[in-house]
């Protein structure tokens, strides 16, 4: 004899159908395809931060990003988009399949990653992936850039804080030849190397800009404004540290120009950097409260 369950509260004591279980199997299969399609640019590009120190920052954007994702969770109005996402996922295996065609790992990793927002329209919808641009745009700062990129970001930046540097060493007495990236001192030569462009510290204020205007300022505008002064900032404090590099090696110790003094003077001048970073993010967050309080009360 077959008994039905009454539901509390419903006339007539209708039967209740139990909810079927979730079927994990589209998942699993689902997972093994990714992982097979982009093991290569995860395993790669997890190395690259690991042991490329210009791509060093990927360690603290990675878990920051995975992070903001779960604080700002999933929207409860969220509607799955199968179509697009599927449309977006074909996108992005096609170009996984170039970028190995052409043994380019850039492309590869941008393909890694427009596969997992594929999978988050698929799944929640193109809005939950506007809701997650903040994490979205650290991942993608991540990446590090190609190597002909580097190289000709590099050599400007190199020149242009190596003629910053020379013009504070003549403006303190000091006798300089300046010769491209190399500047010469009195029994000694400095010579701006790649390393020493600030691109490196460049990106990372980059990234720190997108992150403290997501967290802090509501204005797309000034959002804006906080990235791209990330940059002269970055330019003029490298610019600064050669001019310290420069000024102890000729009155103090040619020692001092080279090792964990020099080092410490770059993350030094990093740690100055975030501070006017903060500052100006600060600035900009009162301008915001004072231009919507005079709204409101308008």
């Amino acid at each position: 004899m077959a008994i039905a369950v009454a539901e509390p509260g419903i006339p007539g004591g209708h039967a209740v159908s139990q909810r079927q279980p979730v079927s994990w199997l589209p998942l699993f299969v689902t997972g093994i395809v990714f992982i097979a399609l982009f093991r290569e640019a995860m395993t790669t590009l997890v190395s690259n931060w690991w042991s490329d120190p210009d791509a060093g920052h990927g360690l603290l954007l990675a878990p920051v990003a995975l992070w903001l994702m779960w604080r700002r969770g999933l929207l409860e109005d969220r509607k799955a988009q199968p179509r697009l996402g599927v449309a977006l996922l074909a996108g992005a295996v096609l170009l996984r399949y170039v970028s190995g065609l052409a043994a380019e790992l850039f492309t590869l990793r941008i393909s890694f990653l427009a596969a997992v927002g594929a999978l988050i329209v698929f799944y929640f919808g193109i809005r939950q992936l506007r809701h997650w641009w903040l994490p979205a745009a650290l991942l993608l700062l991540s990446v590090p850039l190609p190597s002909v990129v580097i190289g000709s970001l590099a050599l400007p930046l190199q020149l242009q804080a190596s003629q910053f540097g020379a013009a504070l060493l003549e403006a303190r007495h000091v006798p300089v030849l300046l010769s491209g990236n190399v500047i010469h001192l009195p029994g000694r030569s400095l010579f701006v190397t790649e390393a020493c462009s600030g691109l490196r510290s460049l990106t990372s204020l980059l990234a720190l800009g997108v992150l403290i205007g997501g967290l802090w300022l509501r204005s797309p505008w000034l959002r804006l404004g906080l990235v791209l002064l990330a940059v002269p900032i970055a330019m003029f404090l490298n610019g600064v540290r050669i001019f310290i590099t420069g000024f102890l090696t000729h009155f103090v110790n040619p020692a001092l120009g080279e090792g964990l003094m020099h080092y410490t003077e770059g993350w030094a001048l990093f740690a100055v950097a975030f501070i006017l970073l903060g500052a100006v993010a600060w600035v900009f967050t009162h301008a915001e409260q004072l231009y919507y309080g005079r709204r409101a009360v308008s």
